[in-house]
């Protein structure tokens, strides 16, 4: 177990190491983050926060120096930043990155190991998206294989006279047909160095141009039917990386079953409601995890809850979400500019407590 007053190291600056952070502070250790020139909102609840570049050698041996045991925020941290760390210092291995950050790897990795993906097929060049569309069929999706995230770097194909409109992104890509879903869920799991593992419970994740904007519990009849089988290969993806931490796996829920759609080797977006719903959030049992303490119980506390993202400029005006009905529990993440399609915090509300 890491003892109180350690050090622990994020990598990247975002919202999602700052929750991750205040977790860490509750739990008594310190914090030193580390990410490229930006709006590095993780800071504010840091110890300390090297601004600098991923490839810059000096600074990442600095921040190696001052920590304990290193975790990431998000996906695409640059591999080779991370291999510039000590071995010893990584609670999880690079492998997870490594699956996360190519689409392609990742759909390949989850079939692998029994999941299902929608339909899809490579495209390494402009000559081989019509090929692609033509095997697969449309209507469809044309994704970067590396990057991209919130509809970002993604081109839907109607038909393939549409597809002969699109201009080629210049850099390897997946092809993804369309399939039939009723919603989408998430399975976000827990799991300590011992293989120990705990789910919270699936919310029904509801998107708007592309960005996750809603997660509601209980997710209904189709989802919680599909949740055992969506659990099953979520552990076995787990296992299979010697994952340690919070790893989410994202899914369609279709009436022949779970459709695998992407994995996040992170605290995950739609696992926000945890922080007032479970009886431990995603936040504190990745700290828990990866410093090697007891897990907390996953339990939901509440009979109903809702998570919504607050976008843009909505956020200059979200504290009077407090005075509206539903016990509304308020996150702002003190990002300096609300543009437009900008996650800049959340609202949780909840229902009547579980017994």
């Amino acid at each position: 177990m890491l003892p109180p007053g350690s050090t622990i190291g994020i990598l990247g600056g975002g919202q999602l190491g700052r929750m991750m952070a205040m977790a860490a502070l509750q739990l008594g250790y310190r914090v030193i983050g580390y990410a490229p020139e930006g709006d590095n909102v993780a800071a504010d609840a840091c110890s300390a926060f090297l601004t600098a570049e991923w490839d810059d050698a000096d600074a990442l041996a600095r921040f190696a120096a001052a920590c304990d045991v290193v975790t990431w925020e998000f996906e695409n941290v640059p591999v080779a930043a991370v291999e510039a760390l000590p071995s010893r210092l990584l609670a999880c291995p690079k492998a997870a990155l490594e699956v996360a950050q190519d689409r392609l790897a990742e759909k390949r990795f989850a079939l692998a190991h029994g999941g299902t993906p929608a339909p899809f097929a490579p495209v390494g060049s402009e000559a081989e998206f019509p090929e692609a569309v033509a095997r697969i069929g449309t209507p469809g999706i044309l994704k970067t294989a590396r990057e991209g995230y919130d509809g970002k770097g993604q081109w839907r194909v109607g038909s393939a006279l549409e597809a002969s409109g699109i201009r080629f992104p210049g850099v390897p890509c997946i092809y993804e047909g369309f399939i039939t879903y009723e919603t989408e869920f998430s399975v976000i799991l827990v799991r300590c160095k011992d293989g120990q593992t705990r789910f919270w419970d699936s919310t029904a994740n509801l998107h708007e141009g592309g960005m996750l904007a809603r997660s509601i519990l209980p997710a209904g009849a189709l989802v919680e039917a599909q949740v055992p089988a969506a659990r099953d290969l979520a552990a076995r993806v787990a296992e299979a990386l010697g994952y340690v931490g919070v790893l989410t796996l994202e899914f369609f829920a279709t009436r022949d079953g779970p459709v695998f759609n992407e994995m996040a080797p992170r605290v995950h977006n739609s696992g926000h409601w945890t922080i007032e719903g479970a009886a431990t959030s995603q936040f504190e049992n990745h700290i828990r995890a990866i410093c090697g303490l007891p897990l907390g119980g996953t339990k939901t506390r509440f009979e109903a809850i809702e998570m919504r993202n607050i976008v843009g400029e909505e956020a200059l005006a979200a504290h009077a979400m407090l005075a509206e009905p539903g016990e509304p529990h308020l996150h702002l993440y003190g990002k300096a500019e609300a543009r437009e399609g900008r996650k800049m915090g959340h609202v949780t509300r909840v229902g009547h407590a579980l017994p």
